[in-house]
């Protein structure tokens, strides 16, 4: 797969832009994607525009649904312009391309300043009965996925029950797991499921846009903040929190919150981190690199902090 993402017709994407934002491409920007092809675009009107071309899917106008409502809401992310629409064999959504930013917000209140804006976004968005379904969520964050075996199939396709892994991490993900399906009937919100470097931007430790609303979800707000803290870079954008880092973040949400997880939500903020490293954990060994989402001495600490 090339570095730029997914190959896309720039044929087809003109007539797309004719046809749904009523211009022509006249530049090119840039373009970027892993499972998408992402093309940054100039229009004839002047407007400059990011184009995202993926497999169809139904959760996509929910996902945009999403979007537009945190935008009008005056949440910081691209406005959408247009979409889901069909574009080749795939579908295509367009939004304003917000250009600029910081990768990071600064290292001193990392965990503060990601917290809040999550804190913010959920607070802000559509309650789930508001907009379409956004099941089923993305691989990594799928953990009560309805599929035979442990492991949800990633968007690439492969079995991950089929490769035999590190028992350790088998074990990780079946703890988290079996956590996160334990009794009891959290609210379900909307929130993000992939807060990394890559899908945010800051500008003087305020945020800018975040992007990639494709990992729009519906879970429980501990889950929501669990995935977060487990992921967000506290320092690095190629390195994800520590658990020194991950406790940081929950305490820094609550504060944003206004008020405390109890123990069981905790316990499953943790879970849930647990699971989503581990998931990764498990997709780099089955592709034969090196496993570096997570350490067996880390899950342990982490699955201690989730109740075990």
């Amino acid at each position: 797969m090339s570095p730029d993402g997914p190959a896309v017709d720039p044929v087809l994407v003109a007539a797309w832009c004719s046809e749904h934002l009523g211009s022509l491409p006249v530049a090119e920007l840039f373009r970027s994607g892993f499972l998408s092809a992402v093309v940054g675009l100039r229009l004839a009107d002047g407007r400059e525009v990011v184009v995202k071309v993926r497999p169809a899917a139904p959760r996509i106008a929910a996902c945009v649904q999403v979007q537009r409502r945190l935008f009008e809401s005056g949440y910081p992310c691209p406005e959408p312009l247009a979409g889901p629409s069909p574009l080749g064999d795939g579908t295509a959504t367009a939004e304003a391309y917000v250009p600029g930013g910081d990768v990071l917000p600064g290292v001193l209140h990392a965990a503060r300043l990601y917290a809040e804006a999550l804190a913010l976004l959920i607070r802000l968005a559509p309650r789930p009965a508001e907009v379409a379904s956004l099941d089923p969520p993305p691989s990594w964050a799928a953990w009560n996925h309805p599929e035979a075996g442990l492991w949800p199939r990633p968007e690439d396709g492969a079995c991950l029950d089929k490769v035999a892994g590190p028992p350790w991490i088998e074990q990780s993900g079946r703890r988290a797991r079996d956590r996160l399906r334990a009794p009891g009937a959290p609210e379900i919100v909307i929130g993000h499921c992939d807060w990394l470097a890559g899908n945010l931007r800051w500008s003087s430790g305020t945020l800018l846009a975040v992007h990639d609303w494709d990992s729009a979800v519906a879970d429980s707000e501990a889950v929501l903040a669990g995935f977060a803290a487990a992921l967000y870079p506290a320092a690095s954008a190629r390195a994800h929190a520590t658990v020194a880092e991950t406790g940081e973040f929950l305490d820094a949400y609550c504060d944003a919150r206004g008020r405390a997880f109890s123990t069981d939500e905790l316990q499953r903020a943790w879970a849930a981190g647990v699971w989503t490293r581990a998931f990764d954990a498990r997709c780099e060994h089955a592709a034969g690199a090196p496993v570096v989402s997570l350490s067996e001495q880390e899950a342990r600490e982490r699955l201690g902090r989730a109740g075990f």
